[in-house]
Formats: structure tokens, sequence, C-alpha cells
């Protein structure tokens, strides 16, 4: 029986190559598999799942108005579905990820972080966490004290914190992963 999985974490926790090694595996077994990823992560060019050590693949990139349960019925013989930066999709987006399950029993993972620098929540990963039926955490470490488990996507410019901005900037020197109580004291 086919399931929505929804893997969160900080930023460089290791989420794409997850991915990129899960996807790898049902293709080294001759299986079928298509991945996506949102058309706003353009830092490695739009359609591109890339790890930080430098492994890729291209994907479909998912734009606000892609019908994503539509693209996929299109396709036969389909394994498994991937979704990388899933926070940046839209709640009509979640839906139809959850109809390529239940209609089409195809599984989906998607991979994504859950808050932005504010500690909001993301749309895409709000309503992934509420119907997924399965949610992992991937974890990571504090890059200040090193001993916390990292729940905070800092974004950092220099030596500051910075509190305020638009929700969504694309760039990996942009955030460091942090547990709350150095982002708090660095805020």
């Amino acid at each position: 029986m086919a399931k929505l999985y929804f893997r969160y974490s900080t930023m460089n926790a290791g989420k794409s190559i997850d991915l990129l090694r899960c996807n790898h595996n049902y293709i080294e077994n001759g299986k079928k598999t298509m991945c996506f990823t949102s058309s706003k992560d353009d830092r490695f060019g739009v359609g591109k799942i890339t790890s930080r050590i430098g492994l890729s693949i291209d994907a479909l990139a998912i734009n606000d108005n892609m019908d994503i349960f539509n693209v996929v019925s299109k396709e036969s013989n389909i394994s498994c579905v991937f979704v990388d930066e899933s926070q940046f999709l839209n709640k009509k987006h979640i839906f139809q990820l959850s109809d390529i399950v239940d209609k089409l029993d195809i599984p989906v993972i998607c991979y994504g972080i859950r808050s932005d620098f504010q500690m909001e929540p993301f749309e895409g990963s709000m309503y992934l966490m509420t119907i997924s039926d399965s949610i992992e955490e991937i974890k990571t470490i504090c890059t200040i004290c090193h001993k916390k488990k990292a729940i905070v996507n800092a974004r950092v410019i220099g030596d500051k914190v910075i509190t305020e901005g638009n929700q969504v900037e694309i760039g990996d020197k942009l955030y460091q992963p942090m547990c709350r109580k150095c982002f708090n004291k660095l805020k």
C-alpha cells in the first residue's frame, strides 16, 4: 500500500543526498521513478536536485500552476515519486501528491524544511505535516553550540542573525542550522 512520506529537517542536514540515494536504489532495482523540485529553488539551475557534495539529477520543476497529479498520471509504471524542496509547494500541490498515493497507488516521498528563518511554517510543510502517512525528521546539530539538535533555519549575514525580510530567500550561504537557544541568544 502506497504512502505519502514527509522527511524534513533544517538546512544542511542531507535531505537532497537522501533523496538522491533513495531514487538511485529504485533505479538500481529496475524501477522507474519521477523526480520533482520547486521552480523557486534555482541555486543550481531550475529543475535540478543537487546535493552539497556535488551529486545531481534532473527533475521536473513545479511552478504554482502545475498539476502534479496530471503529470504523473500520464506516465506508466512509476514505482515512486520524489519531491525536493517541498516546503515551497502550495496546499493544492500537497493534495495532488496525496491523490497520487491514494488514486494511483504510487508512494510519494517529499523532502523539505518545516519552517522559515522566523520559525513560521511554510505552506507546503504545514499541509505535509497534517496529511502525510509518515513523518520523519532528518537531524543535524546546531552550528553554534555543536551540542543540541538544530531546529531553526537561521538567516545569517556576516555574524548577524536576520529576523526580518521575505519568507523565501534562496541561497546556501544565507542559512545556518541552529538550536532554538542559540538562535534566541543571537537574534
